[in-house]
């Protein structure tokens, strides 16, 4: 545990169906800019058998805003979502930096964790790589735009990507102001942003059983990272998904659904 403050995130937590088995839960955690809202479909299949929940991480959903972007600290702040939830083991499955925090959780506090899903990430510091994504979303919070076309238009200044921009929409809401305003707390995460490229925390290996997925079509797992992902995760499975990049869960969300039960399934 660390000493800094721990934020009260935000969660969709949906019971297993009636006619499930009393299974083990399933704790998901998102990427950056990111949200518990981007999963909801796959928290419909998974809630046949099982309780899911998906977290909002601090600074990011309807979570509050906090500085402090270290893994430990989110770690520590779902670990205290789980307590609060009367959690006492779960598998967990992240993805990007989600994938961070999962691997911090596991490794500092393995008697918690039953299984590690990982989604495209690796256990390595990456290279600066959002400075067009960060200026999109100030160009938003700056201009004010009454309607998510209008912020559309001002995310196309810095992303050309329309995938892209959707995905950054989801942070928007409309304020009482009647614009369409950051959700995220954008400050805080760009000051925290060298300790989100950074390595996860933790020292010890996390030995539990752990499959990490990862995009065909990504660079975020790639071949060279192999070792340094097997002396953080050494029991580690890696299923690499076609035709899919960093948003894998997006873009093969059967073959990613499929891939993630028959894991859960075999523990």
């Amino acid at each position: 545990m660390t000493d800094a403050a721990i934020v009260d995130l935000h969660c969709i937590d949906m019971p297993a169906d009636e006619n499930a088995s009393d299974a083990t839960p399933l704790v998901i955690i998102h990427g950056l800019l990111g949200s518990a809202d981007n999963w909801r479909s796959h928290l419909k299949a998974w809630q046949r058998t099982r309780r899911v929940i998906a977290v909002d991480l601090r600074n990011h959903g309807r979570s509050p805003h906090a500085e402090g972007m270290r893994y430990a600290m989110m770690a520590d702040d779902v670990i205290a979502l789980l307590d609060s939830l009367s959690i006492e083991r779960a598998h967990v499955l992240g993805h990007s930096m989600g994938g961070k925090v999962a691997m911090s959780l596991a490794r500092l506090s393995p008697e918690r964790v039953v299984s590690l899903i990982v989604a495209d990430i690796a256990p390595v510091a990456y290279e600066h790589g959002h400075d067009d994504v960060f200026a999109a979303l100030e160009s938003v919070r700056e201009g004010k735009p009454k309607t998510r076309s209008e912020a559309d238009v001002m995310l196309g200044e810095h992303v050309d990507s329309r995938p892209t921009r959707l995905f950054l929409a989801t942070n928007l809401v409309r304020n009482d102001d009647n614009v369409m305003a950051l959700r995220v707390g954008l400050d805080q995460i760009k000051r925290g942003y060298s300790d989100i490229i950074g390595e996860p925390d933790g020292e010890q290996p996390y030995e539990g059983p752990t499959l990490v997925l990862r995009g065909a079509d990504s660079p975020y797992v790639a071949d060279a990272m192999i070792p340094a992902l097997r002396e953080v995760m050494p029991s580690a499975r890696v299923v690499t998904l076609k035709n899919a990049g960093h948003w894998l869960h997006a873009d093969q969300p059967e073959a990613f659904q499929q891939a993630v039960e028959i894991f859960l399934n075999a523990q």
